[in-house]
């Protein structure tokens, strides 16, 4: 079982500074209006809300923050603040809240996989194939197994390809035998943070997809 690494949420926060950045900057401005998984979010509104709440981490402006409410204020603050001021605050994000998230309790660990995620969820909009699975997602796997206990979702034995051991995800239920999934880590992080399944492959048996999503 899986115990916390204080720095994991920080080298995932500076991979995608590293590789989903550089991409962004070369966009021509319409890329940002492509819609996203998210809903009632194009590619600029995730970015705007995920620099929005790197930089509330970085300046310890966490009371009230991250709830769908909070979430969307902070977006509409940044309407209409041009790409480049949106990024550049992103940039700052990624670079500068790792150690603070390292610093703390731990409750702040699940906002270094969302950002994750929602760089996968910037990738899907702009057609990259695997936006889920890519650098850091080995690291991203090793935090879903904390948060996943964390959210109390029920156990799940995960068999990934290329892995021999299964990743153990959730907790032990008494009286019910752990659940059973085998699909690629992509559709893993698709069906554990509510992202669309469509044209994917997996099995599971013994657990409802529902009971699986640590976030929407």
């Amino acid at each position: 079982m899986r115990t916390r690494d204080p720095h994991l949420p920080g080298r995932l926060l500076l991979a995608e500074r590293d590789t989903l950045l550089p991409r962004l900057r070369r966009l021509p401005e319409t890329a940002f209006t492509l819609r996203t998984a998210c809903p009632g979010w194009c590619v600029r509104e995730v970015l705007a809300h995920c620099g929005a709440a790197l930089l509330r981490i970085v300046e310890g402006r966490t009371e009230g923050a991250f709830s769908p409410e909070a979430n969307a204020a902070d977006v509409a603050e940044r309407e209409h603040w041009p790409v480049d001021r949106v990024l550049d605050e992103l940039e700052r994000g990624f670079s500068e809240a790792g150690p603070v998230i390292a610093a703390g309790d731990g409750r702040l660990d699940v906002i270094g996989l969302g950002e994750w995620v929602h760089a996968g969820d910037v990738r899907d909009a702009l057609g990259e194939a695997d936006a889920y699975d890519g650098p850091g997602t080995g690291e991203a796997l090793s935090l879903l197994e904390v948060v996943s206990r964390e959210r109390e979702t029920p156990r799940v034995h995960v068999g990934l390809p290329g892995r021999a051991e299964p990743l153990l995800l959730g907790n032990a239920v008494p009286g019910r035998p752990p659940a059973r999934l085998t699909s690629d880590a992509s559709t893993l992080v698709r069906l554990y943070t509510g992202r669309p399944l469509v044209g994917t492959r997996y099995t599971l048996r013994g657990a409802e997809e529902s009971e699986l999503v640590v976030y929407g």
